[in-house]
């Protein structure tokens, strides 16, 4: 999901992200596919973050998940604890105020629920990946359901593009992803005009992953372009958002940045659906080309991917930390501290807080 990070000088002084249409990738032609992913590759090279369309996720999909999502967030926290992701065994369910906590910094001014790849089939080996924890609420799991599936769907057309862009075959990343620990987040940024200024919505941070798809209804999301300044990215009707995430900079051997970003205090009541794409639990994250311009060899070392998040999982999220602190949950092997993962030396970010989007 989330780590601090520094800035790399490498993306560009931006003052607003790139719009890249990827129906090309659906293309038979595969001429037409390679030209569509240069496009997207540069966009990642230069800003690692863009606005994305062509994405072809019908409207009324988008429209349901919206209501749905108004309509869980809506009920009496009461209620909505009966479905708190402590009870969960794959890390679904809803997260309240409070339950996410980085570095010891301020809380984030948000709650949430999270559903993962819905992985029924018994049993499960992997503790990021099974059977969702779904509410009871008429039509919620049917139509967030719909639209993890179609966003995930999605998300394979931006592996195979990606993959192009830096000159892999095309089936690079999609070999390697079946049953992921992909984490859909419904995020809810309640407004209230008495929250301090220094009351983030969500701190600066990196996104774990390989790439983010994201669905904002407002606006509030800053990224840091190359020159260490944040640049508003407003909503820009019938486009998605997509960020580089750490595995991907890993991944690419640092060919694509990952890049800062951060929800600042919210002026309106603000939803969010980011769709964290990964490779499956077992897949070794480890660069597939040679280093980048200006990288060192050891720069990115391997790590597993389902490993490495849930050992972020578990030192973010009060309930699994409280059970890893008192001893009855053990960290995975070769497990790394919180923003250790992804992060260049070249400067240092002022901020050093929590989770976002």
């Amino acid at each position: 999901m989330y780590s601090s990070r520094h800035y790399s000088s490498r993306h560009t002084a931006f003052q607003s992200i790139p719009v890249v249409d990827i129906t090309g990738l659906r293309a038979d032609h595969p001429a037409t596919r390679q030209a569509t992913a240069a496009n997207l590759g540069q966009a990642a090279r230069e800003a690692g973050f863009f606005y994305l369309s062509g994405h072809g996720i019908p409207t009324p999909l988008i429209e349901r998940l919206q209501a749905r999502t108004r309509d869980y967030f809506a009920q009496p926290l009461a209620e909505k604890m009966r479905d708190y992701i402590g009870q969960s065994h794959n890390h679904s369910g809803y997260v309240p105020e409070g339950e996410e906590q980085f570095y010891g910094g301020k809380v984030d001014k948000k709650e949430a629920y999270d559903v993962g790849f819905d992985l029924t089939r018994e049993p499960t080996k992997w503790p990021m990946v099974g059977a969702n924890q779904w509410p009871s609420l008429p039509g919620f799991k049917e139509d967030v359901k719909a639209y993890y599936d179609a966003a995930l769907a999605l998300g394979q057309h931006l592996f195979r593009g990606f993959a192009l862009a830096l000159g892999l075959p095309e089936t690079t990343f999609t070999d390697q992803i079946t049953t992921p620990p992909s984490q859909l987040r419904l995020i809810h940024y309640p407004f209230d005009p008495d929250t301090p200024a220094d009351r983030p919505g969500i701190g600066a941070h990196t996104d774990y992953e390989c790439f983010t798809l994201l669905l904002p209804t407002a606006p509030g999301l800053e990224v840091m372009n190359g020159a260490g300044e944040w640049i508003d990215v407003p909503v820009k009707p019938g486009c998605f958002v997509v960020n580089i995430g750490d595995m991907m900079e890993v991944l690419s051997n640092g060919a694509f940045v990952a890049t800062s970003h951060r929800v600042r205090k919210v002026a309106e009541e603000r939803y969010s659906f980011p769709l964290f794409c990964s490779c499956d639990y077992d897949t070794v994250i480890a660069p597939v080309l040679p280093p980048a311009e200006g990288v060192t060899n050891d720069r990115y070392q391997p790590v597993v991917c389902g490993e490495h998040l849930y050992a972020q999982t578990i030192q973010t999220f009060r309930y699994l930390r409280d059970q890893w602190q008192a001893g009855t949950l053990a960290l995975p092997d070769a497990a790394r501290a919180l923003a250790s993962f992804g992060r260049l030396a070249d400067n240092d970010e002022a901020e050093r807080p929590h989770a976002s989007e």
